[in-house]
């Protein structure tokens, strides 16, 4: 016999599909290059010294991938930006897991950059696992320089369970 499950996708939920949120701005600067680098165990001088990424090509010392830089936050305006997308909905799972995450570079980043970040969500899909049902968040971050220019993309879902 089955049971027919009740779908936590609401029509509101359906609404925000494939819309940008406001955007969020980031700014690359040496000292969070240096520590995100560090932190995941790069070792490449370019990530480092910026004498040494100036002589290898690079405007200055270089953001290591999956660092995109630190938002830009206001008190007087409330911090500013949204959220991880499919966070904000009333969810009846209480766990969260990061799905997977890929980047697609486009050009350089560096320090001294700064770069807004426009995210939204691409879909919800729903699964059943071995700890019970699931709801799947499909989103994506689109990361622009000061002039404009996609720099980067970054794809990735959501899990909550």
């Amino acid at each position: 016999m089955t049971q027919d499950v009740q779908s936590v996708v609401t029509d509101e939920m359906r609404a925000v599909i494939d819309k940008e949120g406001e955007p969020s701005i980031l700014e690359v600067d040496k000292t969070g290059c240096r520590m995100f680098a560090r932190a995941v165990g790069h070792t490449d001088l370019i990530f480092y010294d910026e004498a040494h990424a100036k002589s290898k090509g690079y405007r200055s010392i270089v953001a290591p991938p999956g660092f995109m830089g630190t938002r830009q936050f206001a008190p007087s305006a409330g911090g500013g930006g949204q959220g991880r997308p499919g966070l904000g909905f009333n969810i009846p799972y209480k766990r969260v897991l990061n799905g997977g995450t890929e980047i697609e570079y486009y050009d350089d980043v560096c320090a001294g950059d700064v770069v807004e970040a426009r995210n939204k969500i691409t879909g919800f899909a729903e699964r059943s696992g071995s700890m019970g049902p699931m709801l799947i968040t499909s989103r994506e971050t689109v990361f622009r320089n000061k002039e404009g220019k996609t720099v980067a993309v970054e794809r990735g879902e959501v899990i909550q369970y």
